[in-house]
């Protein structure tokens, strides 16, 4: 048996602490976003983490009108001094800007979870949920997050699910042919968040597999393709896509 003096257990303890309080100055110094070639694509790939990171969902500004693009988004949050740091589509929506399927915004459902068949990516399911707040995050097929009683900070419905529990969609085939700019989002541990966003057009199978084998997310999720767009302004990117339905971003006060 070994045994400590009361010195030794206080230094340790003020240790622990001591490396509590730095792995995450550490961790906040990697940069998020970088670009990657995997399987012969190019791709530019942001990683947050939910418990530390301030992750929103913004569709409309306070008087109601969408916000339709990166710009004004970043231009309305300086107004209130902060800072855009990260921006991405967030999910499909209709022609006036308003989400295709459940959107849930500071606790608050503004729109309903959309559960009806249909053509297109957004029907070709099982689509998802992408939900995070509170310190954690995830991807949950549809019925299944319905079900499961989760009430998220934030959540945006879009489809198809790209991995499922492991495995890739069982309709995402690996003979594919169609090849577009895509922009999608998975979730591991809890709260680790992978956004990532094809430079070139690649196949649903390519981009399912970024996800499943090279970020070993259990689960990810299709957020759009085409109309793909990121806001990225540490590596000098700002995609001007416009009109934008939901956005999902990353807020940090400014001067930080």
């Amino acid at each position: 048996m070994f045994k400590f003096s009361k010195l030794s257990v206080a230094f340790a303890a003020i240790t622990l602490i001591l490396f509590g309080l730095l792995a995450p100055a550490r961790a906040a110094s990697t940069p998020a976003c970088r670009v990657l070639v995997d399987n012969g694509s190019r791709y530019t790939v942001c990683t947050y983490d939910a418990r530390a990171d301030k992750l929103q969902l913004f569709w409309r500004d306070p008087e109601g009108k969408p916000y339709g693009g990166y710009d004004t988004l970043a231009s309305s949050l300086k107004q209130v001094g902060k800072t855009l740091a990260f921006a991405m589509n967030a999910g499909m929506y209709h022609p006036d800007s308003s989400p295709v399927g459940l959107y849930v915004e500071e606790g608050r459902q503004i729109i309903p979870a959309n559960t009806r068949s249909g053509a297109g990516n957004f029907h070709l399911k099982p689509n998802g949920i992408f939900y995070f707040g509170r310190g954690g995050a995830g991807v949950m097929e549809t019925e299944r997050f319905l079900k499961s009683g989760i009430n998220a900070d934030y959540a945006t419905q879009s489809g198809p699910m790209l991995v499922i529990n492991g495995a890739i969609h069982p309709k995402i085939e690996p003979t594919g042919t169609s090849e577009k700019i895509r922009n999608g989002v998975g979730v591991k541990d809890g709260h680790t968040i992978i956004f990532a966003i094809s430079d070139e057009p690649v196949t649903f199978y390519k981009f399912a597999s970024l996800f499943r084998d090279t970020f070993a997310c259990p689960n990810a999720l299709f957020l759009d393709g085409s109309i793909s767009s990121l806001y990225a302004p540490a590596l000098n990117r700002a995609d001007r896509w416009q009109p934008m339905g939901p956005i999902v971003g990353v807020v940090e006060n400014a001067g930080r």
